[in-house]
């Protein structure tokens, strides 16, 4: 039954000592007699998740948090590779995982910190000087933990924005509107792209990627040894270790976090003025994002004119893999913080620049630079033809060959929510041989690529999804698990140092998408993003609480569908429902089923003669929060109707209170923008 607390003025999302409280709530009636197999499956995978990361930690990391490593760090790549092993460990938490799983995140962020700067890759707490490409991997966790623990997290948080946002700390060239480095950081003084003379070269890359700066050398010369090769040495140096590179547009993410945190509109300023810049670069560029621009502002300004040829950039060693995840991190983190949906487009143009430029064929035709990663996650499918766009561009023209992946414009249409973005959807779903419904229990890197099967379920093609992606995520756990014990006793060598990430047990794609309607974090430092969230009303802390279930069946503005179960037999469970991932959207209505009276538990029930009879009821809430209680075995479908987007994201929680002062926790939402 619906009911709106007597004390509290309509609108308005406010919180008590005794517990939170919301301008609507509504309390569960339709009796839990067979509970759908989602349901059960989903805190089976909870508890399962539960033990998997406490093996983990035993396994893998010493009583300081720090993992088990001593050997060395002989280049700058690696600490992205420790954090890592982490990253979705608080993610887990505000899911709904332990207590405990939150203060043993912590703990890990502080060790690893302390054991990398040991190692010398780290000043401050922060990465010296690296490409955004890993940095951005590396923050996730830092993300998490401000989602989380706001209070504690703020200031820190905050401390490294500056390093952006403050031009005196040596990154950001106001007037021209770069970073003014591609290797960037905590230490101004850590120039070029490796230490040595020569960039660290693998002869595998050579195979996969090819070489940077392929333009410089005659087709026909002669290859000299690696230390010797000038795409490697001063060239690449030169031209590709100053100025700025698209893939720095990752570092919007930072700033739109510690803009959460605080308020202040300073970030909101940053973010405008730099990604604005790239936007522009872009349309000047007819509409695709150029990755490269010159110490004097202007695109190409090291590399004969092309807009193409920076690092981490179109040319090498990634393009689209790397430059579309970073530009969609700084469009959406524009438009957050305006309003403005525009700032998209550089993102759209580009993307619809490589899909013009898309060809039907089997994956085992195609020219991939990143076969491993295709080879998991296709399976029997890679002899299907499909649409493969181009993920790179030198001067020959568009080449590597992929198949379209869904990340970006699946982002870019949970934000809009959109039409055309939809469609965009819908086009690349109807070009190709693969049946989008299919669960495959594979684990990419980014912990992500079920999308498309995820997408066919909310279009209503595939009612069986829920259980199956539980089924794939408990594989993937169990897999992990035999990882660790295959590799518990291993004494990790420099070369070793992926096999942390890669026996992370915790898998947390399929719990976003079914509980909170959202895709997995974009893994090169997204904020996350969500329809709903949840707080557990006794526990007062964020995520499901013992015993529920959820599943979000739609995420249509006009009709976002949250299914809630109670599999307690015993206990009364209270979840207040958020808006958004940072309380961002409202919730204009809801709309509940109910059963009208006690009949069920009649007789006739009993007899197989009759069933509850439900009804649905409806009531006004104005704000961000619902507070639904749900008795033992009961359940409830709440239909939600948002407006998207009309408060201020923020940190806090139904349980905020009045923090106290300096600790950045947004307290008060109100109009984008404002």
């Amino acid at each position: 039954m619906p009911f709106s607390p007597a004390d509290r003025s309509a609108g308005e999302d406010t919180a008590s000592a005794d517990g939170p409280v919301s301008p609507a709530g509504v309390r569960a009636s339709v009796p839990l007699l067979e509970p759908p197999g989602w349901a059960p499956a989903q805190r089976a995978l909870f508890d399962l998740l539960d033990h998997a990361w406490r093996r983990f930690e035993q396994d893998f990391t010493g009583p300081d948090g720090r993992l088990n490593y001593n050997g060395r760090l002989s280049t700058r790549d690696g600490v992205d590779d420790f954090y890592e092993a982490f990253f979705n460990w608080p993610q887990l938490y505000l899911l709904g995982g332990a207590d405990d799983l939150l203060p043993a995140a912590e703990t890990h962020w502080e060790g690893v910190t302390r054991q990398l700067t040991e190692l010398g890759m780290l000043q401050d707490e922060f990465e010296r000087g690296y490409d955004w490409f890993h940095q951005g991997e590396s923050l996730l966790l830092l993300y998490f933990l401000c989602m989380a623990a706001p209070e504690r997290w703020s200031q820190r948080a905050l401390r490294f924005a500056e390093l952006y946002v403050d031009p005196a700390k040596g990154n950001y060239d106001p007037d021209h509107r770069i970073i003014r480095r591609p290797h960037n950081g905590s230490d101004p003084e850590r120039r070029g792209l490796s230490e040595t003379d020569s960039y660290p070269w693998l002869p595998k890359e050579a195979e996969l990627y090819g070489f940077p700066l392929d333009w410089i050398r005659p087709a026909d010369a002669a290859e000299p040894p690696l230390s010797a090769d000038p795409r490697l040495g001063s060239q690449m140096r030169d031209r590709m270790g100053n100025g700025d590179t698209a893939v720095n547009l990752a570092a919007a993410g930072l700033v739109l976090n510690a803009w959460i945190l605080s308020g202040e509109e300073r970030y909101r300023d940053w973010i405008v003025e730099y990604v604005g810049a790239w936007r522009e670069r872009a349309e000047t560029n007819g509409g695709v994002i150029p990755d490269n621009v010159g110490p004097d502002g202007t695109v190409g300004g090291l590399l004969e004119g092309r807009w193409y040829g920076g690092h981490y950039g179109w040319s090498w060693p990634h393009g689209w893999h790397s430059v579309g995840h970073a530009a969609c991190v700084a469009a959406l983190a524009a438009a957050t913080v305006t309003g403005d949906d525009d700032y998209l487009s550089m993102v759209t143009t580009s993307l619809d620049t490589l899909i013009g430029h898309g060809k039907v064929m089997a994956f085992t035709e195609s020219d991939s630079s990143l076969p491993a990663k295709w080879l998991a996650q296709l399976g029997p499918d890679i002899h299907t033809p499909t649409l493969h766009i181009p993920f790179r561009h030198n001067d020959s023209g568009w080449f590597d060959h992929n198949p379209a992946t869904p990340a970006v414009p699946v982002a870019l249409w949970h934000h809009t929510a959109a039409p055309a973005d939809r469609a965009r959807l819908e086009g690349l779903r109807a070009a190709g041989g693969l049946d989008w419904r299919d669960v495959r229990a594979f684990r990419a890197k980014e912990e992500s690529g079920h999308e498309e099967a995820w997408f066919a379920f909310l279009a209503g093609d595939d009612p069986g999804y829920p259980e199956r992606i539980l089924a794939a995520a408990q594989a993937q756990v169990r897999h992990r698990l035999a990882r660790m014990d295959r590799y518990r006793d291993l004494d990790v060598a420099e070369e070793d140092i992926h096999v942390w990430q890669q026996s992370n047990p915790v898998v947390t794609e399929a719990l976003v998408q079914l509980t909170w309607g959202g895709p997995q974090v974009l893994y090169n430092g997204g904020l996350q993003q969500a329809r709903v969230r949840y707080y557990d009303g006794e526990a007062r802390r964020a995520g499901l609480p013992p015993e529920v279930a959820a599943l979000v069946t739609s995420i249509a503005p006009e009709a976002t569908v949250v299914e809630l179960v109670n599999l307690s037999a015993d206990h009364t469970r209270t979840v207040v429902v958020q808006a958004g991932a940072f309380a961002e959207h409202t919730i204009v209505s809801v709309r509940h089923t109910a059963c009208e009276d006690d009949s069920w538990v009649g007789d006739m029930y009993d007899y197989g003669h009759g069933e509850p009879a439900v009804t649905e009821v409806e009531a006004p809430v104005g704000g961000s929060l619902l507070t639904v209680a749900l008795p033992a075995s009961t359940r409830i479908r709440l239909t939600l109707r948002l407006s998207l987007r009309t408060r201020t994201p923020s940190y806090r929680t139904p349980f905020s209170g009045d923090a106290p002062a300096g600790s950045g926790t947004r307290l008060t939402g109100g109009e984008v923008g404002e």
